[in-house]
Order: structure tokens, then C-alpha cells, then sequence
């Protein structure tokens, strides 16, 4: 994995934004959702919000965020045999406390109309996890009806994470603001943001090492909602942040290259 990932895929996604707004204008995902219907019904799904906070903050207890994806750019493709809303059932059936999506299409081979199939199949909330670096991929998440998205707090200053957390709060979107090293941690927890990602993982060389939890966590105020993301394997590992004070936990790789998803849910968070 080259160096300049982050680099890399910043450079598509300026590019895919400049293309999504010609074909679906701001102005018209605005007229959009102001036209939701009575019932909370968009383009004839339920956008119905679900509180993500409440859902993985569970005193006592280490919360599940199950991830769906079909690729990565390190491993290649993860799950041959993929169906979102298929995984999505067997997750929420073996105890999963919300999901995370993948919608990056070029790198994680996502879609975002995984997430509107996916809540229509479900009750548990919903995670967009792509590279936002605009306003306007806020918006259209709105629109495809997650009910929390990922910022990566390398990627973003302190005053365009500020302008997303206010754009967020307007449309009825949490969000999770997740880091890598001290610096971005900084970023995050002075934003005010209530849901803290740890990723374990470096996203410019792809290293994954569980203790950057561990190096990090002591940074976290109390009145935040801890999450660990990547190289968390088995229940050693859950046991391990759990010793640490981590709320919930973000999965994904090792469930998608088990057979059955649901029994490998449960071997890992010992439900």
C-alpha cells in the first residue's frame, strides 16, 4: 500500500463530488428532503431517524458497530459472495447494536444505495463510513438516510470540522469524528463531538496496531462515547478494550471472511 493513500483518495473524492453535483445539484437533495412526506417516506423508504449515540452507549457493557464491506485497498475483495441486506439481517440478528456502511464505490467497491436497502431491513441505526470532505456528501447522506457519518480528523481542519458538525446537527445526523494520532485527537475531542473513533489502523501505511487505543484513550474526556476501530479480532481483543474504557467497538473484516457471519459475531463479542 503506497504512502499516499490518504492523498490519493482525497484526489477522487474531490472528483466524485464535482461530478455528483452536476448530476444531483445541493439545491435539489434541499427540495428533497424538505418534500419527505408525512410518514417519513423518501423515494419510498423509511426515513425514519435512529439515535445512534443511544444505541451503542450501553452502561456495562461493550457495544457492536458491524461493519458491511465487500473490499479494501489492502486486502482486495473480502466477500465474494455479498449481500448487504442479507449481512446486515444476520448482524442485527446476532446482536449487533447499529451498522457501519461502506459506501465508497472506487476504493471499498460501496455503494450509497447500500444504505437505504440496508434500513429498510433492519431497526438497529445506521453508520455512512466514507472519505467526507464536503459539505454537500452531508447533505446526500441525508438523502440515502444514514443516521451517523464518519469525518477522519486527519483529513480535515479544525474549522471545516466545526462547519460539518453544524451542518450535521441541521439535518439530524450524528456523527463520529475519528483519529489516528495525538494531533487529530485533538482536533476531535476540542470540536465537542460526543461520539470518538480510535482507528487502530493508519490509513497512510495500512498498519493496524489495537494498543493505538490504548496510547490514546487517556486523551478522552469522560463524557465522551468511545469507539476502537479495526484489528479487533477476537474476544481477547474485546476484553482488552473493554479493560480500557471503550464503549463499542467497530468490526468488520473478520466477520466478512467467516461463513457464517452471525455465529462469528457472537464468538468474538461472546453473546
Amino acid at each position: 500500500m503506497a504512502e499516499n493513500f490518504l492523498d490519493k483518495i482525497i484526489a477522487v473524492k474531490k472528483k466524485e463530488v464535482e461530478e455528483a453535483r452536476v448530476r444531483l445539484p445541493k439545491e435539489r437533495i434541499v427540495k428533497m428532503l424538505e418534500s419527505v412526506s408525512v410518514d417519513g417516506s423518501i423515494e419510498g423508504h423509511s426515513n425514519t431517524k435512529r439515535n445512534f449515540t443511544a444505541a451503542i452507549n450501553i452502561p456495562g457493557r461493550i457495544s457492536l458497530i458491524a461493519e458491511i464491506k465487500k473490499a479494501s485497498p489492502s486486502k482486495g475483495v473480502i466477500r465474494e459472495d455479498f449481500d448487504p441486506v442479507a449481512i446486515a439481517k444476520q448482524y442485527q440478528a446476532a446482536g449487533a447494536a447499529a451498522l457501519s456502511v461502506l459506501t465508497d464505490e472506487q476504493f471499498f467497491k460501496g455503494r450509497t444505495s447500500f444504505t437505504g436497502k440496508v434500513k429498510d431491513a433492519v431497526k438497529i441505526p445506521i453508520l455512512r463510513k466514507d472519505f467526507i470532505i464536503d459539505e454537500y456528501q452531508i447533505y446526500h447522506s441525508a438523502l440515502i438516510e444514514a443516521d451517523c457519518i464518519l469525518l477522519i480528523a486527519e483529513i480535515l481542519d479544525e474549522k471545516t470540522i466545526e462547519n460539518f458538525l453544524l451542518t450535521a446537527a441541521m439535518l439530524n445526523i450524528e456523527v463520529l469524528i475519528e483519529s489516528n494520532t495525538p494531533d487529530a485527537l485533538k482536533k476531535a475531542v476540542a470540536s465537542g463531538a460526543k461520539l470518538i473513533g480510535i482507528n487502530n489502523r493508519d490509513l497512510n501505511s495500512f498498519e493496524v496496531d489495537i494498543k493505538t487505543t490504548e496510547k490514546l484513550i487517556k486523551n478522552i474526556p469522560q463524557d465522551r462515547v468511545i469507539i476502537s476501530e479495526s484489528g479487533i479480532r477476537n474476544n481477547q481483543g474485546i476484553k482488552y478494550l473493554k479493560s480500557l474504557g471503550v464503549d463499542a467497538v467497530l468490526i468488520g473484516e473478520i466477520f466478512m471472511r467467516a461463513p457464517d457471519i452471525g455465529a462469528k459475531v457472537k464468538e468474538v463479542m461472546n453473546l
